[in-house]
């Protein structure tokens, strides 16, 4: 055996290999075994990745079909139907004939139900003559058959411009509830101008109109100014200021000189002048004055405004995230101000429109017909979308048009309606309800390929990590 001490270069000696029957190798000179030049890693095994187009195309209709169940569209649609058959028990069941057939409902209960079911059909078919055609008065000619829908889209024009100045204000975070108090103001600068100034017919309305705008704007960003500058709740601040606006248009009212009607002690201004009265569309027997066309026009010009213009794609950054909209740079602050500044112009719009269109012979503090809280209502089933408001803002004018026929053809209490407008809003601000009533898919919920293909990449990269 040699003693010489090992060097480094030497050779390495492998330790004694084993035979197949299990003794040592006793061989003299054991096999001399270099250092292998690098070493050999076993490679981890290939996985394969899942194909995610494959996913995708073997379930596009399914895709489609999720999306389309869970967008907005079927959504309002849906509160809308449900709300028509809750308004359609209450009409059954206040019903006096079928309230009698009742009585005896487990001996005959065909009488019971053909009574609910004329009560009902009754109702919704008086409602349909009142605000799209007057199939009834066919015979009288084709301005009677369509005078319902006119009457609908008068019905509809405030309130659609009205539902602009939530849906605008909704675009940017902010709950423009004093659309009472910014139609007060509207009207009234609107009216003065109307009564006050001998001015040539086209300018005249126009100028109403511009000041109406204005005036409304400037006490919706007085709540905007109040939000963005000492951080007080616009809700709060636009409730408060439609308190204001009432009573100090109802002090105007009440006091000679100001608003008042020269010569009548009742709360009421001057008429307006014939110069400053937007003219009927059609002419009689047709109410639809060309305020629609400006409403027309106001939804045109909020859709380009939301989403075509910077300042609109600012108010969209603001109403997502205030604070990341803040860190790149926008100045939130003057956003909200000109946002409420907008807002209250639209319903500056709407209160100026009653004045000069719907209420021509003098204005009370009542001018606003309840149009600011309405437009709440449009606005959410519009979806904060100006086309969408404009849509909502129809069926809504079809609801007042329609509710009074049904009142005085079938006897139903107009309340009704009310009640299935507040169902609309409940289903709207509740869609886990509705999609729970009607069992429809959850908001980006993925399909059972998709959680496996998931599961199935989670596995395999854990797998590839451990392996590493």
């Amino acid at each position: 055996m040699n003693d010489r001490p090992r060097d480094a270069d030497d050779p390495m000696e492998p330790a004694a290999q084993q035979h197949p029957g299990g003794s040592p190798d006793s061989g003299d000179a054991p096999a001399v075994v270099h250092a292998p030049e690098a070493a050999e890693v076993a490679a981890p095994a290939v996985v394969v990745p899942t194909d995610d187009r494959q996913v995708e195309q073997e379930d596009p209709w399914g895709s489609a079909f999720r999306r389309i169940m869970g967008g907005n569209l079927v959504m309002a649609v849906l509160a809308i139907v449900t709300s028509l058959v809750v308004g359609g028990i209450l009409i059954a069941a206040t019903d006096e004939r079928v309230q009698e057939t009742s009585g005896y409902f487990f001996a005959r209960p065909g009488d019971t139900l053909a009574a609910a079911w004329d009560a009902v059909g009754g109702a919704y078919w008086a409602l349909f003559q009142g605000s799209i055609l007057n199939v009834s008065r066919a015979d009288a000619g084709f301005a009677q058959l369509i005078k319902p829908l006119t009457d609908t889209l008068n019905f509809a024009t405030p309130l659609i411009a009205a539902g602009l100045g939530v849906a605008i204000a909704f675009r940017v975070g902010l709950f423009n509830i004093g659309g009472r108090g910014q139609m007060l103001w509207a009207a009234a600068a609107a009216g003065w101008v109307g009564y006050s100034f001998a001015l040539p017919p086209v300018l005249h309305v126009l100028v109403a109109i511009a000041a109406g705008i204005a005036a409304g704007a400037i006490w919706g960003g007085i709540a905007g100014a109040f939000k963005a500058y000492t951080g007080a709740h616009e809700v709060i601040v636009t409730i408060m200021l439609n308190f204001v606006a009432l009573w100090f248009i109802t002090w105007m009212l009440r006091t000679p000189g100001l608003l008042q009607n020269p010569g009548s002690n009742n709360p009421i201004s001057p008429p307006m002048a014939e110069t400053a009265v937007l003219p009927s569309i059609f002419g009689p027997p047709f109410i639809l004055h060309w305020g629609f066309v400006l409403s027309v026009a106001a939804v045109i010009f909020c859709s380009w405004l939301i989403n075509r213009s910077n300042i609109g794609f600012q108010f969209r950054a603001v109403g997502y995230n205030a604070n990341a909209a803040l860190n790149a740079g926008m100045d939130v602050k003057r956003l909200t101000v000109y946002a409420m500044l907008f807002a209250g112009g639209f319903m500056g719009l709407a209160g100026a429109q009653q004045v000069t269109g719907a209420v021509t012979t003098g204005f009370t503090s009542g001018i606003d017909a309840g149009i600011g809280f309405d437009a709440i209502t449009v606005a959410l089933l519009g979806g904060s979308t100006p086309w969408g408001t404009f849509f909502a803002g129809l069926l809504f004018g079809a609801f007042k048009a329609g509710g009074f026929r049904m009142q005085a053809a079938e006897g139903v209490p107009i309340d009704i309606i009310l009640v299935v407008q507040s169902f609309i809003v409940l289903f709207i601000a509740a869609p886990p309800l509705v999609r729970a009533m009607f069992g429809l898919p959850q908001p980006g919920r993925k399909s059972r390929r998709q959680l496996r293909d998931e599961a199935a990449i989670s596995d395999a990269t854990k797998a590839k990590g451990a392996q590493s």
